[in-house]
């Protein structure tokens, strides 16, 4: 049984960050993102693999070169994920605010207290 890669696994290592990092802006050649990284290739070419079976990358072959493209529209899939979250904690820090805001409203007022005095020696 071959286990099957997601979006998530892909971005957990930051080497596959740097490359989506990297080809965000335009497509790249493996050479060239090899070159970036003080891996070996193999390291390089798995990365791209992993990236390539998670939908992230597209790999073109344009003569001897192969070209990487990014496919940023799958990280969609983490946004969505994670925006869930965000929801949950924003209510939450609301409701935070509004019990902290009732309880400085309802705490007495702070006393004037008198300077306190030195002793004379």
């Amino acid at each position: 049984m071959e286990a099957r890669r997601d979006v998530f696994q892909a971005i957990a290592d930051p080497t596959r960050r740097a490359i989506i990092d990297m080809i965000a802006q335009q497509p790249v050649n493996v050479n060239t993102i090899a070159e970036q990284f003080h891996v070996t290739r193999q390291a390089i070419s798995l990365h791209l693999k992993i990236l390539s079976e998670c939908g992230l990358l597209n790999i073109q072959h344009q003569g001897r070169e192969r070209l990487c493209e990014v496919r940023l529209d799958k990280l969609n899939e983490v946004y969505e994920w994670t925006a869930q979250y965000h929801q949950l904690w924003t209510g939450r820090m609301k409701s935070l605010k509004n019990f902290l805001e009732q309880e400085e409203q309802q705490a007495p007022a702070p006393q004037k207290t008198k300077p306190i005095r030195k002793a004379k020696k």
